[in-house]
């Protein structure tokens, strides 16, 4: 799946002719999946209303399968492209099945009659929703979450070979969250269904995404693979975060971690480390970590929440002076909070944290069960 299928060709997107966004040119392949990101009010509607034609392009050209969408009649455009967007839909009188039956009406005669086949896929495609037992409910009497998944059962039921989704995800629950984007990787990755969407949930969007489009300013901020873009000042920038952090490895978002002089030292390590560091974070107390070496989970959480980290080389023993160091962190703090962790030839002097802080009397063990 390697062909260039949907293209946006020094694209200009904005409204009464004035341009908010400006030489847009993203090339994206046959059953990709592709997301837009960025700030509120950055131009991702701007951007997906336009390739849809909801929107006059500014200038420029958006390309499907070879062929212009502005030379392409409604009819033609809608056999190849589905879109669910934002806009509440007129629906008086309808049912779920009646609005999933709209998708089928490019393929049908003048009078938009319906065959047994169209009938069979609509309640295929509510089906594949998991909304079977919403067919014969009004649509304006379902909720938010549920009416998105018979918006996405219509886009199904067009058959298309793009869909096209703002915020599909906006009004629904953990849950659905995960299925709806199960369901479009399954129909892009299976079918060769080109997925463009927009969405606020950035770990989301990490994980479900071929390509990534950042959205803020009068140009595209940047164009890549989840890997390129996810990263910790990319993320920081794209949004102007200046009062919190991204953790590419976890992919989310963490509040500040608390500012002063260390109170507590945290010896930690493999993930132990984690709800103390966030106990310590709710608290506002500020804390040092270690001794950790760079590739544990604790390390890429610690280095965000941490007033300080202590180190050692990646599979190198603990040196003298790591110890050392650590000792005087341990020595400025009033509690060391022991949260567990294997020792073993490598790390053996950890034990020496440990038995240091409990003559001193500092030491406290941090059970699991604290957090439950």
């Amino acid at each position: 799946m390697d062909e260039k299928y949907f293209e946006m060709k020094d694209l200009s997107v904005g409204y009464k002719g004035k341009a908010l966004i400006h030489d847009i040119c993203i090339d994206i392949q046959k059953g990709e999946i592709v997301t837009l990101i960025g700030p509120n009010g950055a131009g991702k509607s701007t951007i997906l209303k336009s390739i849809t034609r909801q929107l006059e392009i500014i200038g420029g050209n958006v390309i499907v399968d070879a062929m212009d969408i502005r030379n392409m009649s409604y009819k033609t455009l809608a056999g190849k492209m589905a879109v669910v967007l934002t806009d509440r839909i007129k629906a008086e009188m309808m049912t779920c099945h009646d609005i999933v039956a709209t998708g089928r009406y490019p393929y049908t005669g003048r009078l938009g009659i319906l065959t047994r086949e169209d009938e069979e896929k609509v309640e295929a495609a509510l089906r594949v929703v998991h909304a079977a037992d919403l067919g014969h409910r009004d649509f304006k009497a379902i909720s938010d979450g549920q009416r998105q998944r018979v918006l996405l059962a219509r886009a199904i039921c067009q058959e298309p070979d793009v869909i096209i989704l703002d915020e599909p995800t906006s009004f629904l629950d953990v849950k659905y969250k995960l299925e709806l984007l199960t369901i479009l990787r399954r129909m892009a990755k299976e079918n060769g269904i080109t997925v463009i969407m927009s969405l606020h949930e950035i770990d989301l969007a990490e994980k479900i995404s071929d390509k990534i489009i950042c959205v803020s300013g009068e140009t595209i901020f940047d164009y890549g693979t989840p890997e390129e873009i996810f990263r910790e000042k990319h993320i920081r920038d794209l949004y102007n975060i200046n009062n919190g952090h991204f953790d590419p490895m976890f992919g989310s978002m963490e509040l500040p971690g608390p500012v002063g002089e260390p109170e507590v030292f945290v010896i930690s390590s493999g993930g132990t480390g984690i709800p103390v560091y966030r106990m310590l974070q709710k608290q506002d107390r500020p804390f040092l970590a270690g001794i950790l070496y760079p590739g544990d989970v604790d390390y890429h959480l610690a280095k965000i929440l941490a007033a300080g980290v202590i180190t050692e080389k990646p599979f190198h023993s603990i040196s003298e002076e790591t110890l050392q160091k650590a000792l005087a962190g341990m020595e400025q703090c009033d509690t060391v909070i022991y949260a567990g962790t294997e020792i073993g030839e490598m790390n053996r002097r950890v034990q020496v944290l440990i038995d240091e802080a409990e003559k001193a009397g500092k030491l406290e063990i941090y059970e699991t069960s604290h957090g439950d």
